[in-house]
This record gives C-alpha cells, structure tokens and sequence, in this order.
C-alpha cells in the first residue's frame, strides 16, 4: 500500500467491513480479458461465499481459472474541496486475493448460503432441495486482504 497511513491493521476492522458491506466485486481473467462481477455475497468461517446460476460466464471462468481479486467498501462520502483537484472521498475498503471453489457438499452448500442470507435476514433458514441442486455456491479461500481507510 503506498501510504502505509491509511491501511487498516486490526483484523477485526477489516472483517468488519466484510461483515457491513452488502455487495462485493469479483474480479476475474476471461484469458486476455478482465472481467468483474458486482455480487451479494457473505463472509463467515474465513472465507467469502458467492451463489450464482450453474451456468454462465462467471462460472466458466472460474473453471478455468479460480483466482480472483475481490474488493467491496463501506462507508462511502464525497468530501468537496474549494477546487476541481481538491475533492476527495472518506470510506473503508477491503481489497483482497484468493482462490474460488465451487462447493458441491450439502452441508457446505448450506453453509455458504446462510452466511449470504445472515447479511440481510435473521432467523434460521430452509432451502428447497430443486434450489440447491441448480444453485452454485462458492468459496473464496482468501490467501490475503488489506483494509483501507480515509477520512474516517
């Protein structure tokens, strides 16, 4: 990180804007190709899950090549400044790398699901057996992630 200032050092700040943000963006390498996906997503036991359709660009991708870059953020303000070049922004952001798995255990899948669905429900959650089965559920295995912040 160039300025070493703004980088967040407590492990709990940065899983807490894991915890808080409700979208995140997954970057992806379609070959020559970038290629980055806003999605829910839920962040529990390490690791972010994602749940997508069975088929699709995404999912072909992954398949091909699992390593992702994924960044999401919280907090988000527009700071004005008295001139064009004085404006800036206040956030926390988390930027990070890992590889993708798609999960195929029951359990797992489950698993996954409910950290998703723990962002924007309490309770305890039921999922039709036809759901599962044409869900993909996958788990980022974070191999790092840093935490930003500025002007908060």
């Amino acid at each position: 990180m160039r300025k070493s200032e703004r980088e967040i050092k407590d492990k709990a700040e940065v899983e807490g804007i894991l915890a808080r943000a409700l979208v995140i963006h997954i970057a992806v390498a379609d070959g020559e190709e970038p290629y980055v996906v806003p999605m829910n997503f839920g962040y529990g036991g390490g690791h972010i899950w994602l749940h997508t359709a069975a088929e699709g660009r995404l999912t072909d991708v992954l398949r091909k090549n699992p390593t992702v870059c994924f960044e999401t953020y919280v907090d988000f303000e527009m700071a004005p400044g008295q001139n064009a070049c004085g404006w800036s922004t206040k956030y926390r952001s988390v930027i990070g790398y890992g590889k993708a798995a798609f999960v195929t255990a029951r359990d797992e899948k489950i698993r996954g699901l409910d950290c998703i669905m723990a962002k924007v429900a309490k309770g305890r959650f039921e999922y039709r057996e036809e759901a599962l089965a044409r869900t993909s559920v996958i788990r980022i295995d974070i191999e790092s992630m840093t935490g930003k912040k500025l002007g908060l």
